[in-house]
C-alpha cells in the first residue's frame, strides 16, 4: 500500500518548522517533499535489476537550501523563467519585478516560492499518498499585483506516477507562471554527466534567445538544428556544436513550444538511461518545456550531471502578445497538470 510519513527536516530563523514527506509506493517509488520550498529532496527508482537510487540532485541540510541552491526541486514561482528586465504592463499598468539575473527577473524573484515555508496537509487517496501544499502571496511580493493564493498537490500512484497539480486564484489581475524544477539524473551517479542519457520531445519548434537569455519572439523549427530531439537521439550528442543558440547557453537552456498545446494532458518527453534502464516520460498540460542541461553547476557538484525539463509557459509571456497569455484574473482559476511517469524496461 502507499503510505506517507512526516519528519522535521530543519527550523528557520522564526522558529517555523520545516517538515519532511516521505510518499512510497508498494513498487519500491520513494519521493521526499520539503514544506520549504515545496522541494523534492530525494526521488528514490528502481532499475531493471531492482537496485534503488536517488535520481534528483540535492542537499541534506535546510541552510544549504536556503543559502547554496541553485532551485534544486523546488516549485519556482510566481513567474517561472525569465522577465525581460523585470518589467511587464497589465491593463495599461506597468509592474517592476525584482531584478536578480542580470537585469531580468528570473523565477520569481529573490524569495519566490522556492523560498517560502508552505502550508501542508498530507493525504490518502485510492489513487495513492498525496501531499497539499498552501501559500498565499501577497499582494506586491517580488512586485507582483494580486493577493494570490497558491496550492500544490504532489500525488505519487501506485503505477509509478509522480503527478504535480498547480491551483492559483487572485483578488486582482496578475500573471502566473509554474514549475517544477528537479535536476534529474537517471544513473543515480551525480559524480558523472548525464550525456549518455537518451532524450525524445514532442516538440516541432523551439524558442531562440538573445544574449540576455530572452526569447527573441520567433518560435524556430527545430528541423536541421541540434535541438531536434524528435528523434530520440543522446543528450550529448550535439551540445557542444558550433551553434550560437548553444553558445548563449553553454548548452541546452531552451524552452521548447510543445506539440498539440490544446489537447489537454499529453506526453510531451521521454529520457531513458540505456545502462540502468531507468525511464521516465513526461506529461503535461502546458505549452512549453525548458530543458536545463544544467551548465552551470558549480563546487561540490559537477556541470551537466544533471538534466532539468521544466513544464510552463514560454518566457517573458507578459512582453510578447503572441505568446500563450499568462494572465489571471480575479473570479479565474489558474490549473496546470505535470506528470512524471517511471518505468525501468528489461
Amino acid at each position: 500500500m502507499n503510505t506517507c510519513l512526516k519528519n522535521h527536516f530543519g527550523r528557520l530563523a522564526n522558529g517555523e518548522e520545516v517538515s519532511a514527506y516521505t510518499l512510497s509506493n508498494p513498487r519500491g517509488v520513494q519521493v521526499e517533499i520539503l514544506s520549504y520550498g515545496g522541494i523534492i529532496s530525494k526521488l528514490l527508482v528502481p532499475d531493471r535489476e531492482a537496485e534503488v537510487e536517488n535520481i534528483v540532485l540535492g542537499f541534506t541540510t535546510l541552510e544549504e537550501y536556503m543559502t547554496k541552491s541553485p532551485y534544486f526541486g523546488a516549485i519556482v514561482g510566481r513567474f517561472a523563467n525569465r522577465i525581460s528586465q523585470g518589467k511587464f504592463s497589465l491593463f495599461g499598468k506597468e509592474y517592476a519585478l525584482t531584478i536578480n539575473n542580470g537585469e531580468n527577473h528570473l523565477h520569481g524573484g529573490r524569495r519566490g516560492l522556492d523560498k517560502v515555508n508552505w502550508k501542508d496537509e498530507p493525504k490518502e487517496t485510492p489513487r495513492g499518498s498525496s501531499l497539499i501544499l498552501s501559500y498565499l502571496s501577497p499582494a506586491m511580493e517580488e512586485g507582483y499585483p494580486g493577493n494570490v493564493h497558491f496550492k500544490v498537490c504532489y500525488t505519487l500512484t501506485q503505477a509509478n506516477s509522480l503527478e504535480i497539480d498547480f491551483e492559483a486564484t487572485t483578488d486582482a489581475p496578475t500573471i502566473v507562471n509554474l514549475t517544477q524544477h528537479s535536476y534529474f539524473n537517471l544513473a543515480g551517479k551525480f559524480d558523472q554527466q548525464i550525456l549518455d542519457h537518451r532524450l525524445q520531445i514532442e516538440a516541432d519548434h523551439f524558442l531562440p534567445v538573445n544574449m540576455n537569455m530572452i526569447p527573441t519572439g520567433e518560435l524556430k523549427a527545430v528541423s536541421n538544428t541540434p535541438f531536434d530531439f524528435l528523434k530520440e537521439k543522446t543528450i550529448g550528442e550535439v551540445i557542444d556544436a558550433d551553434d550560437n543558440q548553444l553558445r548563449l547557453g553553454s548548452g541546452y537552456d531552451h524552452c521548447y513550444a510543445l506539440n498539440d498545446f490544446d489537447h489537454g494532458l499529453r506526453k510531451v518527453a521521454r529520457v531513458n538511461h540505456p545502462c540502468t534502464g531507468r525511464t521516465m516520460e513526461v506529461f503535461t498540460t502546458l505549452p512549453g518545456m525548458q530543458l536545463y542541461t544544467a551548465n552551470n553547476l558549480d563546487t561540490p557538484f559537477i556541470r551537466r550531471s544533471a538534466f532539468c525539463l521544466e513544464t510552463q509557459h514560454y518566457p517573458d509571456s507578459p512582453n510578447q502578445d503572441h505568446f500563450p497569455s499568462t494572465v489571471l484574473l480575479p473570479n479565474e482559476k489558474y490549473c496546470s497538470s505535470t506528470h512524471f511517469v517511471f518505468s525501468n524496461p528489461l
